[in-house]
């Protein structure tokens, strides 16, 4: 089999459904033993963890961002989890409907705080643990 580029695999899943990518996400991570969320959460951390970790050694540099209630803009709340989080329509709504609960683990400070942020200007109630 020849080596695809980028742009041919780009292309090929242009032609996929959601459900067809959703499994190949799946397949791919079982296969690689990965996940496809991790990166997100790794980098944040690595950017602006390191510095102030050294810094604020007694801090906690380790946040919960926890979804108490979606208020009465529960779309915006919606969209704006979506947008922190690499989460479909379906399970952004799962998770705001389930409420409390946690929208992202282990954020850095930075993260945490302006994730906060977005939530609360959406409607939200947003507590950090």
């Amino acid at each position: 089999m020849a080596k695809l580029s980028t742009e041919e695999l780009l292309d090929a899943f242009k032609e996929l459904t959601l459900i067809e990518l959703s499994e190949f996400v799946k397949k791919f991570e079982e296969t690689f033993e990965v996940t496809a969320a991790a990166p997100v959460a790794v980098a944040a951390p690595a950017a602006g963890g390191a510095g102030a970790a050294a810094e604020e050694v007694e801090e906690k540099d380790s946040f919960d961002v926890v979804l108490e209630a979606a208020g009465d803009k529960k779309i915006q709340v919606i969209k704006e989890v979506r947008a922190l989080t690499s989460l479909g329509l379906g399970e952004a709504k799962a998770l705001v409907d389930g409420a409390p609960s946690t929208v992202l683990e282990g954020a850095n400070k930075e993260t945490a705080e302006k994730a906060k942020a977005q939530l609360e200007e959406a409607g939200a109630t947003i507590t950090l643990k």
